[in-house]
């Protein structure tokens, strides 16, 4: 039996369970959030959403809802204005990706 088109299978598919770590460091913009989400993302406010771990494409689709209008949280607003799409990016990537996150 030959096992190589297993193992190319297998290695293509690696990414798709493979976790991605988390930056080695908080993205700059991310003190916005540390006060109601913690800096970890993980709130332990009962009213402020838990950011660790979700779906980085979520958070992003969440950040520019904010940013746009089309999601409105005065505060949330305001903040997701102060961002570029590369902040929202790392930030997405920050919380998403935290340890111990699983995907």
């Amino acid at each position: 039996m030959n096992i190589a088109p297993m193992l190319l299978l297998c290695f293509a598919a690696m990414p798709l369970w493979a976790q991605t770590k988390a930056p080695a460091k908080a993205p700059p913009k991310s003190g916005q959030c540390t006060a109601c989400h913690n800096a970890d993302g993980q709130s332990t406010i009962p009213a402020n959403p838990i950011l660790r771990c979700q779906h980085e494409a979520y958070l992003v689709s969440a950040l520019n809802a904010y940013r746009n209008g089309s999601r409105k949280y005065p505060v949330m607003n305001s903040i997701a204005n102060s961002l570029q799409p590369k902040d929202i990016k790392a930030l997405a990537a920050w919380y998403a990706n935290q340890p111990g996150c699983r995907k």
